[in-house]
């Protein structure tokens, strides 16, 4: 069992920046695509960003491209999401996911495992 672990959310003014950071327990983590999910008080959970295996691939959902970066250091099993200009509209419980099948896989909320998340909160 995989088990991954989210850290780095916090409270953060609109325009700030945060830094997530998910550290898996499985050393074979390189086999995973992963990525991050969020879900926000009374929404639908979504993909944000997905990462394949190399982390020579990325996707974003359309509200976070340029403004969020997500990165992988498979020698450190742990995978980053790098969030600038943050907004308001940003805040949610984020959550890490590992996929067995691929980036497509993530990007459709298709995953292995889940962490438990992480709160973000973005002041105005």
């Amino acid at each position: 069992q995989v088990r991954l672990v989210e850290s780095g959310g916090g409270l953060v003014q609109a325009g700030g920046s945060l830094r997530l950071s998910c550290a898996a327990s499985d050393r074979s983590r390189s086999t995973y695509a992963m990525g991050w999910l969020r879900q926000a008080p009374g929404k639908e959970r979504e993909v944000v960003a997905a990462i394949s295996r190399s982390g020579s691939n990325t996707r974003y959902t359309d509200s976070v491209k340029g403004r969020f970066t997500i990165s992988r250091d498979n020698a450190k099993n742990t995978v980053y999401l790098q969030m600038n200009s943050l907004k308001p509209e940003d805040t949610a419980v984020y959550y890490c996911a590992a996929s067995s099948g691929g980036l497509s896989n993530i990007w459709y909320a298709e995953y292995d495992h889940r962490g438990q998340g992480t709160q973000v909160t973005v002041s105005s």
